[in-house]
């Protein structure tokens, strides 16, 4: 038996990274997985990696930045499973830039798929969760509990996730529904990979927020979200579970 026979998990940010390994992971543990990205090739390879493993997932294409993709893929889900017991709000976008040179279309691109995202994702998906005694497990960032040097779009919108998990937990804090969030520190993966520091910067300013273990990888945090969204963690709610070597500790 797994964790999560008979339940039917809504995963963004499916085609690479977090999202892709958590997708792997829940449905190795019994999950009927509902895996939506922007990216129809990285599904595909998503799709590929978990039949290689001996499970099944259904993919969906999506922006999660605009509201109406959002509701449809919920709807989508609970079309094809008939249920939804877990929503793992795990797509994000990072950029480096000073303050002084972020553009209208770089905050737009943040705040929709970090922010907006996950705020349709939620709306649309609670109804749901309620009749299912589901949970929502959101993916924060150490950016959401420090201030860092050139990254200040990213870190309003880990921060807003921060907030948005608590928020929500209190206003469902007398029902079944769960709400969390995981809040990792660096994860190699593609967006890890892919960071691009423009050269002018003073990177002392950055250096503190690489911290001194290295980064994670993709599949520790998916093994965490498969706790987080268990029954095994039916106490934890409105918790911002960080998982970042110790880079928030002091």
């Amino acid at each position: 038996m797994g964790r999560f026979d008979g339940k039917v998990a809504l995963l963004t940010g499916a085609g690479s990274g977090i999202g892709q390994a958590t997708v792997l992971r829940l449905a190795s543990e019994g999950g009927s997985v509902f895996a939506v990205d922007i990216n129809p090739a990285g599904l595909d390879a998503t799709s590929k990696l978990a039949s290689d493993q001996g499970s099944s997932i259904t993919t969906h294409t999506a922006d999660v930045s605009s509201r109406d993709a959002c509701l449809g893929a919920v709807q989508a889900c609970v079309d094809a499973f008939g249920r939804l017991d877990v929503l793992g709000n795990i797509a994000g976008v990072a950029r480096c830039h000073r303050v002084t040179n972020v553009t209208q279309d770089e905050w737009d691109l943040l705040m929709g798929v970090n922010v907006a995202g996950p705020f349709w994702l939620s709306q649309a998906a609670i109804p749901h969760l309620l009749e299912s005694s589901g949970n929502i497990v959101n993916i924060a960032s150490n950016a959401g509990l420090m201030g860092q040097a050139y990254t200040v779009p990213y870190c309003v919108t880990k921060g807003a996730i921060v907030q948005l998990t608590r928020a929500l937990a209190m206003e469902y804090v007398k029902t079944p529904l769960r709400v969390n969030a995981i809040a990792p520190g660096g994860v190699d993966t593609t967006l890890a990979q892919t960071f691009d520091i423009p050269a002018d910067l003073d990177f002392e300013l950055m250096a503190p927020y690489t911290g001194h273990r290295g980064m994670a990888q993709a599949s520790e945090i998916a093994a965490l979200f498969a706790f987080v969204a268990s029954d095994e963690a039916r106490n934890m709610h409105g918790s911002i579970v960080s998982t970042d070597s110790g880079l928030t500790a002091g």
